[in-house]
């Protein structure tokens, strides 16, 4: 182990467009959400292209102070330099949590798909097994993250696109008898069957699938040339996810009516009734395989966000200095290995406690990723203010700044109150207290130093 804490440019072109795609496309594309699709009828197609836009103006927002100085910790680092130093622990540490618990509620669901296979396996054997391989990609070179990511991606790209394609096959070569069109998009009680209020309240539902496009910042510290990588990224990804989003979807809901979804299961999810199409008996495991490689990546991509994110913290002395040894590799691997530690307590969780004790944890994922997109936005206008003052031009301007700050802005306001009055009170609770918490553990430890 060395002390010289210099993480490596090992991450090519292709690694940061695949972590950034991937990052976005997990397990809630793939199975659908039948309480999404039955309140908003095909107006879900609208939800995704406003959740898409504002998805994109956060990372247009980010990837404008990533570009300027592409360091670890990314948003976390900002927040500290430009805003104060409780911002940057707040946003650090809430950023860490996020993603530790986001890793042991993906390692739950791989559990739930090899169960599918292979009922008689303890769920925590398989939380176990998945969870010593994916550390130990993390613990190897960046560029074994970067290779393993690349291909988890490609599998998620690969079975969307197939998707599409077969379903405007099966669109075009309709018979007269069929009930596949694209006029099943208006013809079963419009585009809004429940009115625009069937979207509205749906649209908290929907800014989640786009949780984890802020993984591209993680990975700016270690890309062979940010300058170019990045904006290439950021621009082409948000495009690509509303297309695989908005293509899928509409496909969808042209072969099959939406009120003639009858959706539970895996074995009722949407994509497999439209493989079924095909006459393939083993669909419901094809999808299997591609949903389990989807929260695969998730968890990959989790662990490797939150090793670089507590040598983020690290850096700005708002963790312990042990998290800025690397190995001469440039791996952060006393980081790796203490997210790991707490990230093993999904193990510990499904060998003790009924696996729906991890839906409780699920309160504070949703109001820690709410608040950390907020915080994006809010230290991009600190960001903003500190380049003006200085008289600096930035080589990746954020679109319709600050404009564009205030929408991301109201917006999340807008979610929160979709978030109160839709059940998640808990959630939307969970966010001052929290807060309060990190505030009280931030005065504590300054005082110790």
């Amino acid at each position: 182990m060395e002390n010289n804490s210099q993480l490596q440019r090992g991450l090519k072109n292709r690694h940061i467009q695949l972590i950034a795609m991937g990052g976005a496309i997990g397990t809630g594309l793939f199975l659908g959400s039948a309480q999404v699709i039955q309140s908003a009828g095909p107006s879900i197609i609208l939800g995704y292209a406003i959740g898409g836009l504002i998805a994109f103006l956060i990372m247009r927002q980010l990837g404008e102070m990533i570009v300027h100085e592409p360091v670890a910790g990314s948003f976390s680092h900002f927040a500290n330099k430009y805003w104060g130093r409780f911002p940057g622990f707040l946003a650090g540490w809430n950023y860490w949590i996020l993603y530790v618990l986001v890793a042991m509620t993906e390692l739950t669901a791989v559990a739930k798909y090899i169960n599918y296979w292979w009922p008689a396996i303890p769920a925590w054997t398989s939380v176990l097994f998945f969870f010593i391989v994916i550390t130990l990609v993390n613990l190897g070179n960046v560029k074994f993250y970067g290779e393993s990511e690349f291909w988890l991606s490609i599998v998620k790209v690969t079975a969307v696109v197939s998707m599409i394609v077969f379903g405007l096959y099966l669109l075009i070569t309709a018979d007269v008898n069929s009930t596949a069109s694209f006029t099943n998009l208006w013809s079963h009680g419009g585009f809004f069957p429940n009115g625009f209020e069937g979207l509205f309240y749906m649209l908290a539902f929907l800014m989640f699938a786009f949780g984890g496009i802020e993984l591209i910042g993680m990975a700016a510290a270690e890309a062979e040339d940010p300058e170019k990588t990045i904006p290439k990224a950021i621009n082409q990804v948000v495009f690509r996810i509303l297309i695989f989003y908005i293509g899928s979807l509409t496909i969808l809901l042209s072969l099959v009516p939406w009120d003639q979804l009858d959706l539970g299961g895996l074995d009722k999810s949407p994509f497999v009734m439209i493989f079924s199409q095909l006459g393939i008996d083993w669909a419901a495991h094809l999808l299997n395989f591609i949903i389990l490689t989807a929260a695969l990546s998730v968890y990959n991509s989790g662990m490797y966000a939150n090793s670089r994110m507590l040598f983020g913290l690290a850096k700005q002395g708002n963790a312990p200095k042990m998290f800025l040894k690397v190995n001469k590799s440039g791996v952060p691997i006393p980081a790796v290995l203490f997210s790991a530690l707490l990230i093993f307590g999904c193990v510990l969780l499904n060998y003790f406690v009924p696996e729906d004790a991890l839906g409780h944890l699920m309160y504070v994922v949703v109001g820690a990723l709410v608040l950390n997109w907020a915080m994006i936005s809010l230290t991009h206008l600190k960001f903003k203010q500190a380049m003006n003052k200085l008289g600096q031009v930035t080589k990746f301007p954020a679109l319709w700044s600050p404009i564009g700050n205030a929408l991301v802005l109201i917006f999340i306001l807008m979610v929160l109150y979709i978030m109160w009055t839709q059940g998640f009170k808990e959630s939307v609770m969970m966010i001052p207290i929290w807060i309060v918490v990190m505030f009280l553990l931030y005065k504590s430890l300054n005082k110790a130093k």
